[in-house]
């Protein structure tokens, strides 16, 4: 006898900001699962984020891992902002690879400023990579996956999207929006197929909280804070005492999402995040 087909043998995955971090962790896993990968990534860095965004190498890397996997990768530089750049990475996987049947829209930054500070470039672009670029991955395999009718899509938000901290008013607001957004679609595409739903992640250990700029927000008491003199004021935004989780556990919520077995679950927020969610969170 041969051996059983992978889960997601003939399936083909576009992940938005997947050169690094939690997007390269989706992409991989999907490919280990069988799923051919398109993946994007900005390859640049913005000037209102205080640390290094991934690069083309980067990007080349994710590649290099999904096709190590035996899969297909086609891995390009866009903008989650540019709509049209999008709805080009998802109609160019459909062609290459015959379907989209997954869409995680992942790609996000942070932006840390007072509400009495924040200018209106680092609102901007905080608010039109986390959500409107969510809305744009959407808006671009929606289609696709309505005519074939079958799909999967996740939008990653946050804890932050289902609770607030002070100094974060973008990223709160942008996350927040995430998951209306998703909740609108699932209803809107429930009938044909496609089920949309949102992981709502903790603190992910990350570039996007491990670099010197965020290190010194979180501990402005010390000339020059590490990793370690983080961990005890991140752990307090959880329940569980840790400080924070690793990519791959936030993939293991998006894996089970894409699955068969969750074919019937649409518009719902998946927490993983530590236990925060039992703080405010029917």
């Amino acid at each position: 006898m041969g051996e059983a087909p992978l889960p997601l043998e003939g399936k083909v995955a576009v992940v938005t900001g997947g050169a690094r971090g939690q997007g390269r962790s989706h992409a991989v896993a999907l490919a280990r699962l069988g799923a051919d990968i398109a993946v994007g990534d900005i390859c640049a860095d913005i000037g209102s984020v205080p640390y290094p965004l991934a690069d083309a190498d980067d990007l080349a890397e994710t590649a290099a891992l999904v096709e190590a996997a035996g899969r297909r990768c086609a891995a390009e530089i866009v903008d989650v902002r540019d709509l049209d750049a999008v709805i080009g990475l998802v109609d160019r996987a459909a062609t290459s690879f015959g379907s989209v049947d997954i869409m995680v829209a992942n790609a996000g930054i942070s932006a840390v400023g007072s509400v009495c500070e924040l200018d209106a470039g680092s609102w901007a672009d905080v608010i039109d990579i986390n959500l409107t670029g969510v809305f744009n991955a959407i808006r671009a395999a929606a289609p696709v996956m309505r005519a074939q009718r079958s799909g999967r899509i996740v939008g990653i938000s946050s804890m932050m999207g289902r609770s607030a901290q002070p100094g974060v008013p973008a990223y709160t607001a942008s996350k927040w929006g995430v998951i209306g957004l998703c909740k609108s679609a699932a209803l809107e595409l429930a009938g044909v197929g496609v089920t949309v739903n949102v992981v709502a992640p903790g603190n992910v250990s990350t570039p996007m909280i491990h670099n010197d700029a965020f290190y010194r927000t979180v501990r402005p008491d010390l000339p020059s804070p590490t990793a370690d003199d983080l961990a005890p004021v991140l752990a307090r935004l959880h329940s569980q005492p840790v400080p924070w989780l690793e990519a791959s556990e936030i993939t293991a919520a998006v894996v089970y999402l894409v699955s068969e077995g969750a074919r019937h679950v649409t518009g719902t927020v998946l927490n993983v995040d530590a236990g925060a969610s039992a703080r405010f969170s029917a």
